[in-house]
């Protein structure tokens, strides 16, 4: 993410009003914010995060995998699905992670120069309490001028999450010298470590 977009730090992000996920068991969030190398590796740090697990949202099986989704015509968004412990971290946190480090959600179809609607930006919601949470959680961001530019970040109904390729999960942690996850993922990584050091495992 670009700091331009930003007017508050991360940490000084809202949260949303999530009592009525906690302490209600093992949950879901799925997210969509760019290459999921980068977001993924950015939640499994988290303290509640039980497992995070890349894969494809938003398009049918038949085309649920990489070098289909890469062309940008399979309507899938690369997504991360977290597993989390509803006890110890509810979706406000991983939210304010999402909005605020994870991702740029005032890019359209793309983050940095990954562009394409598999990069959108997007929340892949289970049912309407959970899209309420989220659409409320973006209007309390814009009324408070979290960002320079518009959120973009689409609600969507989730029908279906493919995981993706055995290869595509953990990646960042199996390949830190890999020059993308080095320039792209290790800085996300590094700010979730500062803004939300008593969140870590």
């Amino acid at each position: 993410m670009t700091d331009s977009v930003l007017s508050l730090l991360p940490c000084d992000f809202p949260e949303a009003d999530d009592g009525a996920f906690i302490n209600t068991g093992q949950r879901r969030l799925y997210l969509a914010g760019g290459c999921f190398w980068c977001t993924e590796a950015v939640y499994r740090q988290l303290e509640g995060v039980l497992s995070v697990t890349s894969g494809y949202t938003g398009g049918g099986a038949d085309t649920a995998n990489y070098d289909a989704v890469c062309t940008g015509r399979t309507d899938h968004a690369e997504t991360i699905c977290i597993e989390y412990d509803s006890a110890l971290i509810g979706p406000a946190i991983l939210l304010k992670v999402f909005f605020g480090i994870a991702h740029d959600p005032t890019q359209l179809n793309r983050q940095g120069n990954d562009q394409g609607r598999q990069y959108r930006s997007a929340v892949f919601y289970q049912d309407e309490a959970e899209r309420r949470l989220v659409a409320d959680y973006i209007t309390r961001l814009e009324q408070g001028a979290a960002f320079t530019a518009p959120i973009v970040t689409t609600l969507e109904p989730l029908t279906a999450f493919y995981p993706a390729e055995d290869y595509h999960q953990n990646y960042a942690a199996l390949h830190p010298a890999q020059p993308y996850i080095a320039a792209v993922a290790q800085p996300k990584v590094a700010k979730v470590q500062h803004f939300f050091k008593s969140r870590l495992k």
